[in-house]
Parts: structure tokens; C-alpha cells; sequence
């Protein structure tokens, strides 16, 4: 029985190319290379997954685009301009925004003033972009005055994406946005995800979950070893023997 072969990779041109990584190679340590040659592209309004085994560079991929890890070869786009070697304040001003996995809230603060603190290079548009906000996690602009520190994991999560929303960024790069939930609140947290594309914001989302991960998004990129092994709709790859059976293994069918 014949391989199956990966799905054409999209344009990598156009005005609607939000991200654009390219051949890229990044690593933690001198000489040792997490990143291996990696591509991906992310078109205006589009909501992509990352997905794979464990150990396989998806985190470590965000963080490159971030910034957070050090860039050995390649280059990222970000509407048509090269972020590489940009600090994270820099890169903010670029419309580029990350939700950590873990320690993603101030939790001594109030909701209220962690939403300000995403703001802190223009406050003068708090206003306007709490509406949007709130517009999708209507819960939060009912307890803005709530300490983050008392929130629940899902909740916590909630007030992250809000916080790197404020900027109105171009691209929001989430990192296991359901880790640690319980199965509800993961259920919520996908969903929010969706709510928050389909706003218009431009979604890159790295998942072990990857069965709810390949539902929602437009197109997904198994990554292996640090580069792209496949990549197709994420319809496509739900239902790929090949995908399922050597890049997800279980996880194809929760």
C-alpha cells in the first residue's frame, strides 16, 4: 500500500500571508537544534493547528516565532516583514502576540488590570478593545474587579487571550490553550478559540488535543522531529489513516 503524499503547501505569497516561517532552524543550546528546516504559512483570518508527538518542537515553534528561542537559519514574516531577532516588546508593535501555556496571568492583579497591562504601549484604545473582548468572554467584564490569583485554570486562560487581544494584534499564537482543563472546561476553551477566529483575528494554536484541534481549525501542520511532515485541512487530516497512524497515534481517536 502506497504513502499517501503530504498536501500541497499554500502560496507562501500574496497580501493575505499574515505569518510566513521559512526553512527555519532553532534551538535552546549551541549545536542542538530543535527546529529542523520548518515551514509555515497563515493567511488573513485563518486558524491554524499544530499537532504531533510529544517532543516534536510545536512549543518550541511558537517560541521561535515569538522570539523566546534562538534562531540558527530561515527567516519569519509577519505581514510581509521579518521579525527575526525582534524583542517581545518590538514584536507586540508588529501585531504579534503569545498566550503562554503557564504563568499566563498576573495573579496578584484584578481582571481588570491585566486586560490594562496588554495595553501598556497604547492605553488610549482600553476602552474600544475591552468592548471587543468582552464581546467574546462577556463572563470577564462581569468580574473585572475579581483578583487572577482566584480564578480557575479555564478562567485564567480566559483573562490570557484577553489580555493579548488588547493590542489588536495580526496573529495570536496560543500554546496548549486547553492543558490542564478539565474535559468541560476544554470543550470551552476550543470553542473560545473558534469565537476568537472567527472575529477576524488570525490564530495559530499549538494542541495535543488533536482530534478538537483538527475540527476547528482551516488547516493543520503535523510537525515530527522539528519539521513539517504533513499538512493539509484540518478535515483532511482528522481522516488520514497515515496521519492518524504514525504522527498521533491515540490521539487521533479521543
Amino acid at each position: 500500500m502506497s504513502t499517501p503524499a503530504p498536501a500541497a503547501a499554500p502560496a507562501t505569497t500574496g497580501s493575505d500571508v499574515v505569518v510566513n516561517v521559512q526553512d527555519l532552524t532553532a534551538g535552546y543550546l549551541p549545536g542542538i537544534n530543535i527546529i529542523n528546516g520548518a515551514n509555515l504559512v497563515a493567511r488573513k483570518g485563518e486558524l491554524i493547528g499544530i499537532i504531533g508527538p510529544n517532543g516534536a518542537g510545536k512549543s518550541t515553534l511558537l517560541k521561535a516565532i515569538f522570539g523566546m528561542v534562538k534562531i540558527r537559519g530561515g527567516d519569519i514574516t509577519v505581514n510581509g516583514e521579518s521579525i527575526v531577532g525582534l524583542n517581545a516588546d518590538k514584536l507586540v508593535q508588529r501585531g504579534v502576540a503569545f498566550v503562554p501555556q503557564t504563568n499566563n496571568v498576573f495573579p496578584s492583579l484584578s481582571i481588570e488590570e491585566n486586560l490594562q497591562m496588554g495595553l501598556y504601549q497604547n492605553p488610549k484604545i482600553y476602552a474600544e478593545r475591552l468592548e471587543f473582548v468582552t464581546g467574546i468572554f462577556a463572563e470577564l467584564g462581569k468580574r473585572l474587579k475579581q483578583r487572577a490569583g482566584s480564578l480557575s485554570g479555564g478562567e485564567r486562560q480566559m483573562v490570557a487571550m484577553s489580555r493579548a487581544l488588547m493590542m489588536e494584534p495580526s496573529v495570536l499564537l496560543l500554546d496548549e490553550p486547553s492543558a490542564g482543563l478539565s474535559p468541560v472546561r476544554q470543550d470551552d476553551a476550543f470553542l473560545r478559540v473558534s469565537d476568537i477566529n472567527k472575529a477576524g483575528v488570525t490564530t495559530i494554536m499549538v494542541e495535543q488535543n488533536a482530534r478538537r484541534c483538527l475540527q476547528i481549525c482551516d488547516r493543520g501542520y503535523v510537525l515530527d522531529q522539528g519539521r513539517d511532515a504533513h499538512t493539509g485541512s484540518g478535515r483532511d487530516l482528522l481522516n488520514d489513516p497515515h496521519v492518524i497512524g504514525l504522527y498521533l497515534g491515540t490521539l487521533g481517536n479521543d
